[in-house]
């Protein structure tokens, strides 16, 4: 993984708990939002939209099965950022909406959630 990657679920998700109904992520909608106001992120960065059920495999091999909770930013590499929410094979981890655009704030350069 040579740049940091969002993970975002996909929309239009369907839930056993719930039959007959299609959902999407809070979460993740804040931070599609996020993207589509600055679109310059995407050019920095990898953008995967997995599937609500469990095992989420795609976040496993990048942050551990303990670590499936959507949404989450993997980064390339160690950073000493204070929105870093954990750790993984070297990797740090930006976990939830709040963190994730205080990260790309900080990083990027865009503007701050008020």
């Amino acid at each position: 993984m040579s740049r940091p990657t969002l993970f975002l679920l996909a929309s239009g998700f369907a839930d056993e708990k719930q039959p007959g109904k299609k959902f999407f992520c809070p979460s993740c909608a804040f931070l599609e939002g996020v993207l589509a106001v600055y679109p310059q992120i995407k050019e920095k960065i990898d953008i995967q939209r997995v599937p609500f059920p469990r095992p989420r495999q795609q976040v496993i091999a990048a942050a551990g099965e303990e670590n499936q909770s959507l949404p989450l930013l993997v980064l390339a590499g160690k950073s000493n950022s204070p929105h870093v929410t954990g750790e993984h094979n070297g990797r740090s981890l930006v976990d939830g909406k709040k963190a994730i655009a205080a990260y790309f704030a900080e990083t990027y350069g865009i503007d701050w959630a008020h």
